[in-house]
């Protein structure tokens, strides 16, 4: 499990205790974060690194550093949802941050010694913003992304959209009589508008000398970062190839009947279910590889042990998208050009192609991506943009559901894991749902009586009318507000004492 509530366990109350216990065996550069509410845009979030004792490039290495990214508002999310979500943003502008941080601060100096190679583990924390980074001076080599080695490739700026990591050698100069600024910029590409007072860069500097200047980063013309598409495995662990299952998923966004806008695979817009998805595979028995118990509104797939799944994602919106796969790093098998539409299958794909967790899809392009089914447990594959994680742009990947009875445990009678030696969810998870009166077992109705009946799912609001459709919203909301400033002016003029009008 990871966390995600409604996924694999309710939320932590107030005031309550979570025990969380895992066996890592997987080195490389993470972070943790909430994963409810938009809650990690307002600080809920850090790096989380896993030491490598066996690394390739152990031998290269003088000291590692690590180096944060993220945009910051001004404003805390639980406050901006609710224009966020709402009739009044029927187009889904999201909130523009008011400013991008290093390591949480900003002029972030970075003390460092001449002949030496750093290692900077670099992590995107955004909610919203991908970032253009470039060290003034210096070449990197990119060594990791998303926890797996790769072939050192040089780079003189790389992007990061939001969850992305990069891992990069950085070896510094011999003469330590200069400082060297830091930039990170960003994407405004993102952006619906952008604000006449934003800065969208960040500045920080490598400090070989406190007592010479901290010099202004030199202009850019414009931004030509390294494609990591183009990166090599260090494992070099061929293609998949022949996909025995195949998903495929169409990105969209678009406004339902309550005028506000939401993000969409496949038509459907995520909803929460009663019960978390977990536990509905703990409690349902034979019924655990039917897909209809867990919801229509969880866009639920389930892989079968060790087959190999590609997921096809076509973007029909114009803007970029950062997709995220929990419990897994995928081969990125194809990410097609700006506006080439929907996939065709007519590429020739990599002998051995980039992995990570963590991959881009260009407006209006596609991407494929590959994995096989070895790691049980309730997946979410979701835009990694937290504003649209909030919308509903998630899937939910039920990977060996069968395997999971026999593995876990709710210890909770009738519901006891046939295999003695399983895994016994912990008290403290099932504290916290009882604490909220939320149900540990049935479908994703709450149902463990027949578990395929639906009748009570969270359900998001209703279609809109046929042939309504957004720019209808638009006109419509605005003829709405100007009726209440009319009204309020015959209201104000009828309020006037006539005689000294």
């Amino acid at each position: 499990m990871d966390g995600p509530v409604g996924v694999t366990q309710c939320a932590i109350p107030p005031g309550g205790s979570f025990v969380y216990e895992f066996n890592i065996d997987q080195p490389g550069t993470y972070w943790y974060h909430s994963h409810d509410q938009g809650q990690y845009p307002d600080g809920l979030r850090g790096a989380l690194i896993i030491k490598d004792l066996e690394s390739p490039y152990k031998d290269e290495v003088d000291e590692e550093l690590v180096l944060t990214l993220s945009d910051w508002y001004h404003d805390q999310v639980s406050s901006l949802l609710g224009g966020f979500i709402s009739y009044a943003n029927p187009t889904g502008a999201e909130p523009v941050p008011n400013a991008a941080l290093m390591n949480d601060t900003q002029d972030l100096k970075i003390k460092v010694e001449p002949g030496k190679t750093y290692m900077f583990r670099i992590i995107n924390m955004a909610a919203f913003a991908a970032l253009y980074l470039w060290f003034e001076g210096h070449t990197m080599r990119i060594v990791e992304v998303d926890g797996i080695y790769t072939e050192a490739a040089e780079a003189d700026m790389i992007y990061l959209t939001a969850a992305q990591r990069v891992s990069v050698l950085i070896t510094t100069k011999d003469d330590a009589s200069s400082n060297f600024a830091i930039v990170g910029s960003m994407d405004q590409d993102l952006f619906d508008a952008v604000p006449a007072t934003l800065n969208p860069n960040v500045t920080g500097w490598l400090v070989y000398s406190d007592s010479a200047e901290l010099p202004t980063p030199a202009f850019v013309d414009e931004f030509e970062p390294f494609d990591d598409f183009t990166l090599k495995p260090y494992d070099k662990l061929p293609l998949f190839e022949d996909p025995e299952y195949s998903v495929q998923l169409d990105v969209k966004m678009d406004n339902l009947a309550d005028g506000a806008n939401y993000a969409w695979f496949n038509n459907v817009t995520y909803v929460r279910p009663k019960v978390n998805t977990l536990y509905t595979v703990l409690t349902s028995g034979d019924l655990a590889t039917n897909s209809e118990i867990y919801g229509k509104y969880t866009n639920p797939f389930i892989l079968e042990k060790d087959q190999v799944v590609e997921i096809v994602l076509n973007n029909m919106d114009p803007g970029k998208h950062p997709f995220h796969l929990h419990g897994h790093a995928f081969q990125a098998v194809v990410r097609s050009e700006e506006e080439a539409g929907n996939y065709v299958a007519n590429e020739t794909f990599p002998e051995s192609p980039m992995r990570r967790d963590t991959f881009m899809v260009r407006p209006n392009g596609n991407i494929v991506l590959r994995f096989k089914a070895d790691n049980p447990g309730i997946w979410l594959f979701h835009c990694h943009i937290e504003w649209h994680v909030v919308s509903g742009l998630v899937a939910t990947l039920i990977e060996r559901p069968v395997d999971l009875q026999n593995m876990l445990s709710l210890n909770q009678p009738p519901y006891i894991s046939p295999n003695a030696s399983a895994l016994v969810i912990p008290q403290s998870h099932i504290d916290v749902c009882k604490a909220q009166d939320v149900s540990i077992a049935g479908n994703a109705a709450g149902n463990s009586k027949n578990f395929l009946d639906l009748d009570g799912q969270n359900k998001p609001a209703p279609p809109l009318p046929a042939g309504f459709e957004a720019k209808g919203i638009v006109a419509l909301t605005f003829s709405v507000l100007a009726a209440f400033a009319g009204m309020g002016v015959i209201g104000w003029y009828g309020s006037l004492d006539r005689k000294s009008v």
